[in-house]
């Protein structure tokens, strides 16, 4: 424990590190006018001196009552010789064996394997420790043959106890503290000969050593360096003998000569692994980024001059930094001539001519830029040796150029198409102002409504970024002719999928909304297509789903989505009341179809919710039936309880603008439905919106419910009151129609035109869509690919399909095996990661910052008491700041711990509220901080919280509620004049989010510009996670990212992550581990192949649509052969395997044939697709229904497997024989650890 008096051992004292070396002059010279580029530069200071140090100088004095063991955390080595500390890494422990037997360093120094190989192993050393703390650290490196010495620096700091310069006690007696002497020095390593030897660089200190080990390979020479502490220990003083702030320099004997290779030196021969073609053109990407050492229980900096391929000087460090440059949008300026402007693009003004004059500088200036790529290949060397992949990447981005010179003509021919662009332009212009317009109106909600929307109404608002523009032109062809080779026209792998590959915050949600508003337009400007039984109507129903697999992201996005959707409702009303009836007089709609855990199924369902809000009603919450905190057109505020409305009748919940004075378009007195948005499965079901967004997960509904047919398009009849009528509309909506009421007049069903299937499937976050997940998705596409194609002409029409993304590798085999088409990268990737011509990389400026990445191992302690002291720092730091700063120290006031398991989150959040809170609180604190507020945003939050959650984030911190200066004058103002005190505090202010804890759930979909500072507590699982986790903070240049990540020494995963922390972190994109999925595999099978069957089976015709057709299904054999046909080439595809082909065929056959067998052995209408009161069986069986058979079916794709909960009892001998550890008694006293 912390001596009293201190802060997490940091022992501040009033008078003494607060104001000497000047925490009073950090940020002194610019108390004004800082931005948050300083304040991140500042905190990430106080950070490395906090944890690392030294606080105070080379020459420090630690405040008395402190030792430097408990003060500092980083970069400290134990005595060797040590009772209870031994040593983690000691080359002594190998002496014998030989370095063959070292993959690490046959894998660091680039000999046999690749160190970008994303499942290459860590080191042995690591895996063999059981030690508590380190003795020794290095690195490993290779120098070319002509090398026969490196000079090795070694360097720390001892401290002494001795009386104090500074600091006496009350009766003036210095006072006794330790103090810091630098020590160290400078060792030659000869390394011509193969052999080990040490040297010692500090006379003082002879106990204190450089290891060192030469061998030879390849003309290269391979070198392990260490520093070994191997003094014997005082038990008394023990931190006279560690060694602290350990660094180790390796240059040339002439300090100055780039003599160290990287791995990937043009020198070397390539490395074997990388004959995949992918992977090769990842290395071709990334060879500007090379692995010059590894460290060794530490990790490694290695300056490299620009143009020399090798560095110059290696460097360890126990607090490694690295930076992770922006990616933006393609420059304009490379394109000139081309209109991004929205409102322009949207114009009716605009000749066909001037739109083609518009966009056509657009693929001019991509060509031009393609062609000044071409000569590379063969005049950089380091190109030319990935020739073979170099020149099919360059044909690939001209095939889009060509694609997108196409797309432009096709706008200039086609009058439909350009009337749709011009509609898609006008409703994106729109909700990108309002959408401006709602941000700003939310922070200050008293600003005039009209003065605001002609401040945001600029195009700097309303302007398509280069690539959202060009994708949106790569898609509509596809879009406009049903019969492009981009949907697909019957075979497998016909259809092209577009993936949109950009890096997170880059504006790809714009792209696709474009393409969802192009979707909307050209199915009602085309209206119905085909003839006779093959006409289906697009002027209504689903023509866009929109699918995500986290329910955070799909409720987020359902917010930005809806205020498209409202644009283009009110472009449609304008439209029709301007005569054109070709827009319909159905409204343009948006549907939320995620399930019960977070909105509604039934009208019942939410009319109970909004009768519970009623009773709530100003307390403004947000969840269920409520999505939205605000308006999405206005911003003005809505509250379910006071703005909801149940239209009993019509069998409707309806939710108004908030807005008192009537003027927003979707308010009481303007609107008759307000928002044009569905939550509620059966509004859903009934009213076919435009647009649906759900979870991927959702989909397992197809089989078990018949209204999920008019998703597709498949309607039998229609109800003037009630929408499209099913077998699932019970007793509410009769044959026999309904009787007028009130002003409703008498209705009759009504025989329905079919409906055009969805046109566009988008899937967000591809990445997401692998494992377990991904085998079910794929298996149930089979599914859901057979209802949305349709026939036009005699030929089979498939949606157009795109994906978006910013981590992903095996893409293509991917989009194969889940989706069964090609796949189209865009911007497609050429020789360097980032630059694409519509991408580019920046070098890090306070204009453009880099988001900045630490690591902290701290070998020997305890992950929660790192936990603890590194939370603590950065709320209190963040705090003095604050103080001193104001504003722009707000992006770092809100801590992002991120977690990859609940249960240590569940740990952190109470360490937070009970050992960080004391730690804030105590006297000795350097500031002051109120009790922390903490908020979780987990997979165990109510559904209903966490659109609100998202709404709380938001919140900026008060430089007068939330300052320690700005309390103290209010507390001031309030004893001198009340009055002005009033006016001054805002009513019911709410204190902003502290600490945000958070687990896989934060990793997409997340949009929280404040947000710049996070805590990943160990890590993740794979690299797209971190990738992902890690930018939901930076994304504004406002408030750059800072990154601290938790590394836990006794995982060896971890381990090697930070020894490769520099080269990690600068090829982001190369460390993506590959997706994997088997949607034909055993398993798959067993739990999805009788919900595929019996939906498609279901919704194949009129008849089987109820719960009784069951009984009538067809599944005579010609009727059955086309879906046989279709499972068999697609499993074929996927395994790339015939006979497996053929095995799925004859499963899904006998499968049937036990469907024929069951219905024929009960009597005639007995057998439903679930048991009901009409039903006396069931054919199929949910899966809390065990135990699983053939005819079991999931509910969720997510959960095919019931859960089950054990209850252990201590009085049960049957645990008797358990290990130790299972029941271990909690702690009497908690020292800061888990119990």
């Amino acid at each position: 424990m912390a001596p009293h008096g201190t802060v997490g051992g940091r022992g501040y004292r009033p008078g003494h590190r607060g104001d000497r070396h000047g925490l009073q002059d950090i940020g002194a010279e610019v108390t004004e006018g800082i931005t948050g580029y300083d304040a991140r530069a500042q905190l990430e200071d106080m950070i490395e001196r906090d944890l690392h140090g030294p606080w105070d100088g080379p020459t420090e004095e630690l405040p008395a009552g402190t030792t430097p063991g408990e003060h500092y955390l980083l970069g400290k080595l134990v005595p060797r010789r040590a009772d209870t500390d031994e040593p983690v890494t000691d080359p002594d422990a190998a002496e014998d064996d030989d370095v063959e037997d070292r993959p690490e360093l046959l894998d660091e120094a680039g000999l046999d394997l690749d160190p970008d190989d994303p499942q290459g192993q860590p080191s042995p050393a690591a895996v063999r420790s059981r030690a508590m703390a380190a003795s020794s650290l290095g690195l490993a490196f290779a120098v070319p043959e002509d090398v026969d010495a490196v000079a090795v620096r070694a360097d720390w700091g001892r401290y002494e106890r001795g009386p104090s310069a500074t600091q006496f006690t009350d009766t003036g007696r210095p006072r006794t503290v330790w103090h810091r002497v630098p020590a160290g020095g400078e060792v030659t390593v000869p390394v011509d000969a193969e052999g080990d030897g040490k040297g010692i660089p500090d006379p003082v200190r002879d106990q204190v050593f450089v290891r060192w080990r030469v061998r030879h390979r390849d003309a290269r020479r391979v070198i392990e360096v260490f520093l070994v502490n191997q003094q014997p220990v005082r038990a008394d003083t023990p931190d006279r003998e560690r060694l602290f702030q350990v660094t180790l320099t390796v240059t040339a004997l002439d300090g100055a000569s780039a003599i160290f290779l990287g791995h990937n030196d043009p020198d070397l021969p390539l490395l074997r692994h990388e004959s995949d073609d992918e992977l090769r053109l990842l290395a071709l990407q990334h060879r500007a980024q090379r692995l010059y050492a590894t460290g060794r229980q530490c990790a490694v900096d290695a300056d490299a001059r620009d143009g020399e391929a090798r560095a110059w000087r290696l460097r360890t460090t126990s607090f490694p930094a690295a930076d992770v440059p922006m990616v933006v949008a393609g420059d304009p300026a490379d394109m000139p001539g081309v209109v991004l402007d929205m409102a322009r693009l949207g114009s009716p003004d605009l000749h066909p001519d001037d739109l083609v004059r518009a966009l056509r500088p657009l693929v001019e200036g991509y060509r031009r830029w393609l062609d000044g790529q071409a000569p590379r290949i063969d005049a950089e060397p380091e190109i030319a040796r990935f020739a073979d992949v170099a020149r099919p990447a360059l044909e690939r981005a001209r095939q889009v150029a060509d694609r997108l010179e196409r797309a432009v003509e096709m706008l200039r021919d086609n009058a439909q198409a350009r009337e749709a662009f011009r509609f898609a332009n006008q409703a994106m212009a729109r909700q990108r102002v309002r959408s401006e317009l709602v941000r700003l109106r939310v922070a200050e909600p008293d600003t005039n409504l009209k003065s605001l929307l002609d401040a945001v109404d600029v195009p700097a608002n309303r302007s398509w970024r280069p690539f959202q523009l060009a994708f949106v032109l790569l898609c509509l062809p596809g879009l406009t002719d049903p019969a492009h080779a981009d949907a697909g026209r019957g075979p497998l792998l016909d259809g092209q999928a577009q993936l949109l590959f950009f890096p997170t915050g880059g504006g790809k949600t714009e792209a696709y909304l474009g393409l969802t508003a192009y979707t909307i337009a050209i199915r009602r400007l085309q209206g119905i297509v085909g003839d006779g039984a093959q006409a289906r109507d697009g002027t209504r129903g689903v023509g866009i789903l929109m699918r995500y697999t986290l329910r955070l992201l799909t409720a987020q996005q359902f917010q930005r989505a809806t205020a498209l959707v409202a644009a283009c409702e009110l472009l449609r009303r304008e439209r029709v009341a301007g005569g054109d009836l070709r827009w319909g007089a159905t409204p343009v709609r948006i549907g939320l179809w995620v399930g019960v855990g977070v909105t509604p199924n039934t009208f019942e369902d939410a009319l109970r919710q909004l009768e519970d809000a009623t009773g709530r009603a100003g307390e403004g919450q947000v969840g269920g039936l409520q999505q939205f905190a605000t308006c999405p057109w206005c911003g003005s505020g809505i509250d379910l309880g006071r703005d909801g409305h149940p239209d009993r009748a019509r069998r409707r919940v309806l939710l108004f603008c908030g807005d008192p004075d009537g003027r927003c378009p979707f308010s009481r007195s303007r609107s008759d439905e307000g928002l044009p948005a569905l939550v509620v499965d059966e509004e859903i079901y009934r009213l076919s919106p435009d647009l649906i967004i759900g979870t991927v997960d959702k989909f397992a509904a197809l089989p078990w419910r018949a209204a999920t047919a008019h998703l597709f398009g498949h309607v039998t009849t229609e109800c003037e009151r009630h929408g499209f009528r099913s077998a699932d509309t019970a007793d509410w909506c009769k044959d026999g129609g309904h009787p007028r009421s009130g002003s409703l007049p008498g209705t009759r069903p009504a025989p329905a035109q079919r409906l055009r299937p969805p046109d566009l499937i988008i899937q967000d976050e591809l990445h997401l869509i692998s494992d377990a997940l991904g085998s079910m998705v794929g298996l149930y596409e089979t599914l859901i690919d057979a209802l949305c194609t349709r026939e036009q002409n005699g030929v089979p029409v498939r949606p157009v399909f795109v994906a978006s993304t910013a981590t992903v590798r095996r893409a293509r085999a991917q989009v194969q095996q889940v989706f069964a088409r090609g796949l189209t990268v865009f911007p497609p990737p050429l020789f360097d990661a980032g630059n694409t011509f519509f991408s580019r990389r920046v070098a890090p400026s306070p204009q453009t910052p880099a988001r900045r990445y630490r690591g902290i191992m701290a070998p020997g302690e305890r992950l929660t008491a790192v936990e603890i002291r590194v939370m603590t720092a950065l709320l209190e730091f963040g705090q003095y700041l604050f103080d001193r700063h104001g504003t722009a120290v707000d992006p770092y006031l809100t801590v992002v711990d991120y977690f990859t398991s609940t249960r240590e989150l569940a740990g952190m959040r109470r360490l937070t509220e009970d050992d960080v809170t004391d730690r804030l609180s105590r006297q000795g604190a350097l500031v002051r901080r109120r009790r922390p507020v903490v908020a979780e945003l987990t997979s165990r939050m109510d559904s209903r919280k966490i659109t609100q959650s998202l709404a709380d984030l938001e919140r900026r911190f008060d430089p007068m509620q939330d300052s320690n200066p700005g309390l103290q004058a209010l507390r001031q103002l309030r004893s001198t004049d009340k009055a002005a005190w009033e006016r001054t505090v805002r009513p019911g202010y709410l204190r902003p989010i502290d600490v945000l804890l958070a687990t896989s759930m934060l990793q997409v979909g997340v949009d929280v510009q404040r947000l710049g500072l996070m805590v990943v507590t160990g890590q993740p699982k794979n690299m797209a996670e971190y990738i992902q986790a890690s930018s939901r903070v930076g994304r504004s240049t406002a408030g750059p990212g800072l990154v601290l990540t938790i590394y836990q020494w006794n995982r060896p995963r971890d381990l090697a992550h930070y020894e490769h922390f520099g080269y990690d972190h600068a090829t982001f994109g190369r460390r993506v581990e590959g997706l994997t999925t088997t949607p034909f595999s055993k398993r798959a099978l067993d739990r999805g192949l009788a919900g595929v069957l019996v939906g498609a089976i279901r919704h194949a015709t009129d008849s089987a649509l109820p719960n009784l057709g069951a009984q009538v299904a067809p599944l005579g054999a010609a009727a059955v052969a086309p879906l046989l046909d279709l499972l068999r080439d697609r499993a074929e595809l996927v395994a790339d395997s015939a006979p497996v082909g053929q095995d799925v065929a004859e499963r899904a056959r006998r499968q049937l044939d036990r469907w024929l067998h069951r219905r024929t052995t009960l009597p005639a209408g007995q057998l439903g697709y679930r048991a009901d009161a009409r039903a006396a069986a069931g054919l199929l069986r949910e899966p809390d229904e065990v135990p699983w058979d053939s005819w079991s079916a999931p509910m969720s794709l997510r959960d095919v497997e019931p859960e089950v909960l054990l209850q252990l009892r201590r009085d049960d001998a049957s645990w008797q024989s358990a290990p130790a550890w299972d029941f271990s008694p909690a702690p009497a006293t908690n020292q800061g650890g888990t119990p």
